[in-house]
């Protein structure tokens, strides 16, 4: 009985950390995103990175078809793999994120006519999404994790979408936007 109550208790903890980070990454994003002066790291490296996060969404989004690939054929210790991979991508692509946009101003879009509508919504949606992906993204993970394929699979549902369309939407407008930027 002292076992089952200290993994209840251990996953307790979990799910309170997953919630914390859950609400902690959007609000320092958004802080870093409005803040009236950026953080001087006295370097034009930082500019590199909208680039490096392009290349980086996109391996991220290779690794999540390819995940969705391996659970379709019940290849779970590849799946697993692969979604630990997107999940280190992910964490890399944060970090880079970060970085970039608490040192350098943002870019604005250039575009006219109809396209402009097009970056925006994409934009727009990729942004409400990214918001509130983190919280079903981390609870799938460790729900995968521990093997806990029921609750597991009830999450994926709306997880699983949510993030293939911040990662692919993430390129898009990166591709959109990337001939405004600051040479």
């Amino acid at each position: 009985m002292e076992k089952v109550n200290s993994l209840l208790e251990n996953e307790s903890k979990v799910k309170s950390w997953i919630i914390i980070i859950s609400i902690l990454i959007p609000v320092v994003v958004a802080i870093l995103l409005f803040m009236p002066s950026k953080i001087n790291v006295g370097a034009e490296w930082v500019y590199f990175l909208p680039h490096l996060n392009a290349v980086i969404n996109s391996a991220a989004s290779v690794a999540l078809i390819i995940a969705l690939i391996f659970v379709k054929q019940k290849k779970y210790a590849y799946h697993g793999a692969t979604m630990s991979v997107a999940m280190a991508l992910g964490a890399i692509f944060l970090v880079s994120y970060v970085i970039y946009h608490g040192s350098a101003e943002s870019t604005s879009f250039g575009g006219e006519g109809w396209i402009r509508s097009v970056y925006y919504f994409l934009l727009i949606t990729h942004i409400v999404f990214a918001a509130v992906a983190l919280f079903p993204i981390l609870f799938a993970y460790y729900y995968g994790y521990t093997d806990q394929r029921a609750k597991h699979r009830k999450v994926v549902k709306f997880a699983y979408p949510i993030w293939l369309y911040v990662s692919v939407t993430g390129v898009i407008v990166y591709l959109m936007i990337s001939p405004y930027y600051i040479q």
